[in-house]
């Protein structure tokens, strides 16, 4: 498969754009390759500018949950677009997208809307650290929560300890209120709130994490979190922009029965279009400006093409019958890729939620992200050029989770199992 325009667009645009891109991990540089050039998507397929088709299963790192160009999305971008494309002010979608998202999250009884996942998280952040008075921030290594100051924070040399700066540009004095520790490690959580019990405003956590691959928090270890925060008048945060509305239509947090005092979200409350929220406890919200002291803004925030498209996919995927169908149609996927690892004695688990997956090249699921920097990452790399020089399309990283849309069939399965068994017979 050829993508000659491709590589040379690519380096043109290197001269230009950083990396010869907007966002890192599209650049291939973790999968040895150069990124292929999109032209058009639609369903589950997607098209490059030398006329290549992949079968997509990205699907804008999880916004596609309809599948690319849906004619029911688009039919309402099309008719609202006409009415204006931004306003800077009110307008009626935006009450109504909030009164749905709250209606159905019992844990949100107030919203605001922003453009990013990043916003979101760091919207959050900022409100919990106001509404405590308190200042320490406990995330988890490998969970990410966008590229705010106070999240790119690596683990302290020592445990239970304020992190360090994962970034060049981040200040020592950004990330001295941090402190980052192992996922799913009960015992390191009690001990950080023994030690900075009456200085912690919250925890933040995604309860299934999607960004150290697909790994899947422990139901104990998120009732602690709970308990924990509970006691010593900490915020729980869950950072569901990845999973919201995706692994389950009420989130992460129904599927675990416990409820966070913040959540963010993103991804497909756009519609497809740029999009991010963050909401919880009136209590806790009322403090944002104008109500209240915290402040956050946003020119663009609660635009009207996200609102509407956003609410118009939110209503589809409220069928009872929508995500009963989408998790036995990804469960089954990953499950004949199980099948056929097992059979070819192939060190190789996947496993899934909702429309969400992970592929690992290990033996055994995943519990936080040291498991995935153990598998066999070299496998992960050279499974993700053959696929794709096959025309299929994975995330360009083994610390990256799949997404299944309504639109995926069982044909493109079929042609994925087709490849991979020929990839593990190529490699063994």
């Amino acid at each position: 498969m050829l993508r000659n325009k491709s590589k040379a667009l690519f380096n043109i645009t290197k001269k230009m754009i950083p990396g010869g891109v907007n966002s890192p991990v599209r650049s291939f540089s973790a999968v040895s390759s150069t990124p292929f050039i999109v032209k058009k998507a639609k369903g589950s397929s997607i098209t490059d500018i030398d006329n290549n088709n992949y079968i997509d299963f990205i699907g804008s790192w999880g916004a596609m949950i309809l599948g690319h160009s849906d004619n029911r999305i688009i039919k309402k971008l099309n008719s609202i677009s006409k009415n204006g494309l931004t306003y800077g002010a009110p307008h009626e979608a935006e009450t109504r997208i909030a009164e749905f998202i709250i209606k159905n999250i019992p844990a949100v009884e107030k919203i605001r809307m922003v453009n990013s996942g990043t916003e979101a998280t760091m919207s959050a952040a900022r409100l919990a650290r106001g509404y405590t008075n308190k200042d320490i921030i406990i995330k988890f290594n490998g969970c990410y929560h966008g590229h705010g100051d106070a999240f790119l924070v690596e683990a302290g040399s020592g445990a239970a300890t304020y992190g360090k700066p994962s970034s060049s540009g981040v200040t020592k004095g950004s990330s001295k209120d941090t402190i980052s520790i192992p996922y799913n490690d009960k015992e390191l959580l009690k001990k950080t709130f023994n030690r900075y019990k009456d200085k912690i405003a919250c925890v933040i956590i995604e309860p299934i994490a999607g960004n150290m691959n697909f790994v899947k928090s422990n139901k104990d270890f998120l009732k602690l979190a709970r308990q924990l925060c509970t006691k010593n008048k900490s915020l729980l945060i869950f950072d569901e922009v990845m999973t919201g509305f995706r692994v389950h239509f009420k989130g992460a947090q129904h599927l675990y029965g416990i409820k966070p005092d913040l959540t963010t979200f993103g991804k497909v409350i756009g519609g497809g279009l740029p999009v991010g929220a963050f909401g919880g406890k009136s209590k806790i919200m009322d403090m944002l400006a104008p109500d209240g002291p915290i402040y956050q803004a946003g020119t663009l925030s609660g635009n009207p093409l996200a609102m509407h498209c956003g609410l118009e996919t939110l209503k589809i995927i409220s069928n009872k019958s929508f995500f009963k169908k989408l998790n036995t149609k990804t469960k089954s996927f990953v499950n004949g890729l199980n099948e056929i690892a097992k059979k070819n004695n192939y060190p190789f688990h996947a496993d899934s939620e909702g429309g969400m997956f992970g592929l690992y090249f290990t033996n055994n699921k995943p519990k936080n992200i040291e498991d995935i920097k153990n598998s066999n990452i070299k496998h992960f790399n050279k499974f993700f050029n053959y696929m794709l020089s096959n025309g299929v399309f994975f995330a360009p990283s083994a610390y990256e989770a799949g997404f299944i849309s309504e639109a995926h069939t069982q044909k493109d399965f079929s042609e994925v199992y087709k490849l991979f068994t020929k990839f593990i017979k190529s490699i063994t």
